[in-house]
């Protein structure tokens, strides 16, 4: 191509721009002169004069009233944009009500410019002066300082904060779904190089009605790092329940991630609800301890260990808070059980006596179930914490202590869903022998409905039963039974009251010491006799058998009979549960013909706790001396709770007598051959 040709564009573009130089300067200029016209006004403006635009924006884009009473002043140019406001109000949103949400006397902010390239906001320093918030959620679970009340709550993330200072907050906060309401002060007024600086909040306030205070420290907010765990201190009361936290949060400002050591005591595990929104059981006074951490929804307890009443617990749970209802996941475990600290989780009392932890009401329990002479305890049910969340529990017990009952171990998997409470599987182990099971308890309507099926296998009667006589068992053999009963009912007492179903038990062989088969209403004479020699000689206990059958709750024996070598005794009567009383009569018939005899019925009746053994009165003898000789044989059949495989009544003797009682109406199995 000519040199000429490829010349001739440029010296059209020279041309061009020496035609229109000044045109270009003089645009140039302008751009210029509009830029740092710019500048210079917004150097020299009066920020007030933007008040109103910049209240009516935000007020826009928070959807509530936004308003700058008092001086606004922005320093736009630097690497550190700072501005402060005065007398800045947040109003309430519209479902919300009047007031304001936050009144702030004077509010200092600077940022780091370079992070906005970036997306992302970093405070360099944030001061804030005698603010004054009204915080609050409603019963439908909407929050005042959301801005999406209806989407589910998130935890508080505020953005990193190098340099945060408070001055005289004061805050108040209302949650009217779990009836809890604080107020609170605020103060962080450090400085770099201050002795000893650090972030306080205190408080007090009520829920459900009971006191609570508040304290929480935490380390200087001057010079916040993002990367820097932030520590924390806190201690929560109300009344005699208690929880210390010593922790950190690993992104300062991010509450949805944090962990702590924590330590809660009290007389009660059931009042943590209040604090937690988890429905713990009922408990003696406890201490437990663990590390905690929470990652959003989920929160997580490690290492849990301590001791519940006279009992050591350890293991682990976590909350998922992210579904519909909480849900508790929890794996625990005893080396050993105090058997009577499980009276509480019932709404009952510990043993009482020395060496026995119990709180201050459930020693009033025990003293009232004690003078009412009744077992059954009658603390009512919330059945609305039940409703409130869903649970997967295991627990186990390694060894389990009892004074009165001959138990090992034991186990229970506890599953909740929408208000349905399962224990199933639930299983004690004895010394010999077993009790297992499952029990329900419906609380989705308004009296919760309890419902149990129990089995008591290879048992053995003389542990259950623990009887001495001379240091010596009078009745031995293995113990079989059943117990079937659904009853509806606020507390433990109400629904056994109100129960319906059946019992069945059977002693399928064992031992009698001759002078008690005597005195079962067959021959008074020969048997007080025999006691009275301290005769120790025994006779068999071919088989029994005993079945009532449950209406409003009210047992009625509908067959139980007696099989020894001498006697064959028949009983008759009713257990009632509604005022925990009992009234049994045995009737004995003899096997052989006696010259001599004085017959009587033996009777057992009076508190189920403690029931009196008797001989219905005759002119031929003193009812008293015989009731005494008889009352060794007496041992509360509360003790004996279960209900057995009938299919394990293999016992060729009691073979005949369980078909007979069949025969009569009583639900028992045929054994096998």
């Amino acid at each position: 191509m000519p040199k000429d040709a490829s010349d001739k564009p440029q010296r059209g573009v020279r041309h061009w721009i020496s035609a229109h130089r000044k045109g270009l300067v003089i645009a140039a200029g302008s751009v210029a002169a509009v830029i740092g016209g710019g500048i210079v006004l917004l150097a020299v403006l009066d920020w007030n004069q933007l008040r109103g635009p910049i209240s009516r924006f935000a007020s826009a884009r928070l959807d509530r009233e936004v308003a700058i009473l008092g001086d606004l002043d922005v320093r736009p140019f630097s690497f550190t944009p700072s501005a402060t406001v005065g007398r800045l109000q947040i109003g309430q949103p519209a479902w919300a009500g009047k007031g304001q949400m936050a009144e702030i006397e004077r509010l200092q902010l600077q940022i780091e410019a370079l992070p906005l390239l970036r997306g992302q906001l970093v405070f360099r320093r944030l001061e804030v002066t005698r603010p004054n918030l009204a915080l609050l959620r409603d019963a439908k679970g909407r929050a005042n300082w959301s801005l999406h009340p209806d989407a589910p709550p998130k935890p508080l993330r505020l953005p990193p904060i190098q340099d945060f200072r408070v001055e005289d907050g004061r805050m108040s906060f209302n949650d009217a779904g779990r009836r809890l309401s604080l107020q609170a002060a605020i103060d962080a007024a450090e400085r770099r190089g201050a002795a000893n600086p650090r972030f306080v909040m205190s408080g007090k306030g009520a829920i459900n009605g009971a006191p609570f205070t508040l304290a929480l420290t935490g380390g200087p907010l001057v010079n916040v790092r993002a990367g820097r765990p932030y520590p924390f201190d806190a201690d929560v009361r109300a009344g005699a329940t208690r929880i210390l936290a010593k922790g950190q949060i690993a992104r300062p400002f991010d509450l949805g991630r944090f962990q702590a050591q924590v330590t809660a005591s009290g007389p009660d595990l059931a009042d943590l609800y209040d604090l937690t929104g988890v429905a713990f059981p009922n408990s003696p006074p406890y201490r437990l301890s663990g590390q905690l951490s929470r990652e959003q929804r989920l929160w997580r307890v490690t290492g849990v260990g301590g001791r519940v009443g006279d009992s050591d617990m350890a293991g682990g749970l976590s909350v998922n808070t992210a579904g519909e209802r909480p849900f508790l996941t929890a794996d625990l475990r005893s080396k050993r059980l105090d058997f009577d600290d499980l009276a509480a989780v019932f709404g009952g009392a510990p043993a009482r006596g020395g060496g026995e932890t119990a709180s201050p009401t459930q020693q009033a329990v025990g003293r009232q179930l004690a003078a009412q002479r009744r077992l059954l305890p009658d603390a009512k049910l919330d059945v609305s914490r039940i409703r409130a969340m869903d649970a997967d529990v295991k627990y186990a017990a390694a060894s389990i202590s009892s004074p009165r009952l001959p138990v090992r171990g034991g186990s229970v998997h506890i599953k909740l869903k929408n208000g349905v409470l399962d224990a199933d599987p639930l299983r004690l182990d004895l010394n010999q022998g077993a009790l297992a099971g499952q029990a329900t308890l419906d609380a989705r309507r308004g009296t919760p409905v309890t419902s149990i099926d129990l089995r008591l296998s290879r048992a053995r009667l003389e542990q259950l039963i623990p009887i001495r006589s001379g240091g010596t068992a009078p009745i031995t053999g293995s113990l079989l039974g059943r117990v079937k009963l659904t009853g509806a009912g606020a507390s433990v007492r109400e629904a056994a009251a109100h129960a319906d179903g059946q019992a069945l038990f059977v002693v399928p062989g064992g031992e009698i010491r001759a002078a008690f088969a005597e005195l079962m209403g067959v021959n008074v004479t020969k048997g007080l006799g025999l006691l009275l020699a301290k005769d120790q000689s025994k006779t068999d206990l071919r088989c029994a058998v005993a079945h009532f059958q449950a209406k409003d709750g009210v047992l009625t024996a509908n067959r139980i009979i007696l099989d020894t070598t001498p006697v064959l005794s028949t009983g008759e009567g009713r257990i009632d549960l509604r005022d925990e009383t009992m009234n049994l009569r045995m009737t004995g018939h003899a096997k052989e013909a006696r010259l001599i005899r004085l017959t009587a019925p033996v009777t057992i009746e009076g508190p189920i706790v403690k029931p009196r053994l008797g001989v219905e009165a005759s002119g031929a003898m003193a009812q008293g001396g015989v009731a005494a000789a008889l009352g060794a044989l007496v041992a509360p059949l509360a003790a004996v709770l279960p209900f057995v495989d009938l299919g394990l009544a293999e016992d060729a003797s009691c073979g005949a007598l369980i078909a007979h009682a069949g025969r009569q109406g009583a639900p028992v199995a045929k054994p096998r051959t």
